[in-house]
């Protein structure tokens, strides 16, 4: 209980603080989250809030997207389009393989390279975890990785939105690449409703898809170090993550009209808090002492993969989505 009503508090003092402002331009996502990094630096890591934060990083944050599907129908889902299922594919993949190439070239050990890609190209934290089932690195390789991310995927989200104004990108296409190119999905689906709805929605489809594709990047990784080992890794294919199924799962009963009025207004108002609360618990886990314990070229491998993913991406809905 005390990491979920830290994480609470953070949400209702970011919601409040930009409603009683009147900010039009301060998500009180964002603003969680600053203000989750603000508390850490003056209270430090307290175990007692651990098991919270990790509870409302996790289930509640999956537990939030499921509710944005009831925002969502299928006509929304058909928006995205053929090419810009393609883009998010490809952008992942080619991500991948920049870092790949990119933790070579700067001496970065491999295992903690492939966490980092995976939790840059796909989704964060999750993607790290799973990844390491199959690469089997060190613990602190996993918890810097994480780090290395997170911190990333927050830098993403305040650098975005002054980007998109400066570019000009209309709503659909920041939505798109928020989704395609920010690690957590609290993280890509925050920066994406910052644009409005239409953002919003278009950002967390394109967000899960890259989480549906977190099985066949494990499932694939997994047989390509049994065949450069010569043994079995005994590697277990990741299952349809469960909120994508809800998500998925409610946007057909929105497309049928089975969602009640009163239920979709409810879901509205409580997945933003619950957005919010996620994003201020990710604020108190990130830990930049656990960056600097590994030397400054992993963060540069996490920077760069960052870098590239947001160019290639961007690029890449411009030209074909």
């Amino acid at each position: 209980m005390p990491g979920v009503a830290v994480s609470a508090l953070l949400a209702a003092t970011a919601s409040l603080t930009v409603t009683g402002f009147g900010w039009r331009t301060v998500s009180p996502l964002v603003l969680a989250v600053l203000l989750g990094m603000a508390l850490r630096g003056v209270v430090g890591g307290r175990e007692a809030l651990r098991p919270g934060i990790a509870f409302t990083v996790r289930p509640l944050l999956r537990g939030a997207v499921v509710l944005l599907g009831a925002q969502v129908t299928a006509a929304q889902v058909w928006a995205l389009g053929g090419a810009g299922l393609a883009v998010v594919a490809a952008s992942l993949a080619a991500s991948l393989w920049f870092t790949g190439q990119l933790g070579r070239l700067l001496g970065v050990e491999p295992r903690l390279a492939r966490l980092i890609g995976a939790g840059t190209s796909i989704c964060g934290a999750s993607a790290v975890l799973a990844v390491n089932s199959v690469t089997r690195a060190e613990e602190e390789d996993v918890a810097y990785a994480i780090a290395c991310v997170t911190l990333c995927g927050t830098l993403s989200m305040l650098a975005y939105p002054p980007l998109a104004e400066a570019l000009a990108l209309n709503p659909h296409v920041f939505g798109l690449w928020a989704g395609a190119s920010i690690h957590e999905v609290g993280q890509a689906v925050a920066t994406a409703f910052q644009d409005g709805r239409e953002a919003g929605e278009i950002g967390t489809i394109a967000k899960l898809w890259r989480v549906m594709l977190l099985a066949p990047v494990v499932i694939g990784l997994g047989a390509a170090l049994a065949r450069r080992d010569g043994a079995a890794t005994g590697a277990v294919p990741a299952p349809l993550p469960w909120f994508v199924a809800g998500f998925i799962g409610l946007i057909a009963l929105n497309s049928a009209g089975l969602v009640p009025e009163m239920l979709r207004g409810w879901a509205g108002q409580a997945a933003p808090f619950l957005l919010a609360m996620a994003l201020g618990a990710m604020g108190l886990d990130a830990d930049p002492s656990k960056l600097l314990a590994r030397g400054p070229r992993p963060l540069l491998l996490g920077l760069g993969a960052t870098l590239f993913l947001a160019c290639f991406s961007l690029v890449g809905i411009l030209w074909f989505a």
